[in-house]
């Protein structure tokens, strides 16, 4: 247990540089939960993520689907400097703020 939660510490460890993302829909619009700040977003079949969902014991139908890493809920939105990394929503934000399923872009 302790060497799974070092491997996926130090592989989100390597995620942790973050880059700009392209702004979608307005954070109004997010019906499925908090609006979430991921230092990535990335597609389920791409290495970083699929090695996070394995360790993680998750399946996927859909391997094209966005997941983001290393995510943490946005409490107050309207201010530019809420998120330094990637304001997403996300449909299944369950899994400890390691990784959140099903996510598009969205405007702060």
């Amino acid at each position: 247990m302790q060497f799974k939660f070092a491997f996926v510490s130090a592989a989100l460890a390597t995620l942790a540089v973050a880059t700009p993302a392209p702004r979608g829909e307005p954070a109004s619009s997010c019906s499925t939960g908090p609006v979430q700040c991921c230092q990535s977003v990335e597609p389920a079949s791409s290495s970083s993520a699929a090695g996070v969902l394995a360790l993680l014991g998750i399946v996927l139908q859909d391997l094209t689907v966005d997941v983001g890493l290393t995510c943490s809920p946005i409490t107050v939105i309207g201010t530019s400097s809420s998120c330094s990394a990637q304001a997403v929503c996300c449909e299944d934000n369950s899994h400890g703020g390691l990784i959140s399923i099903g996510c598009l872009p969205v405007t702060l």
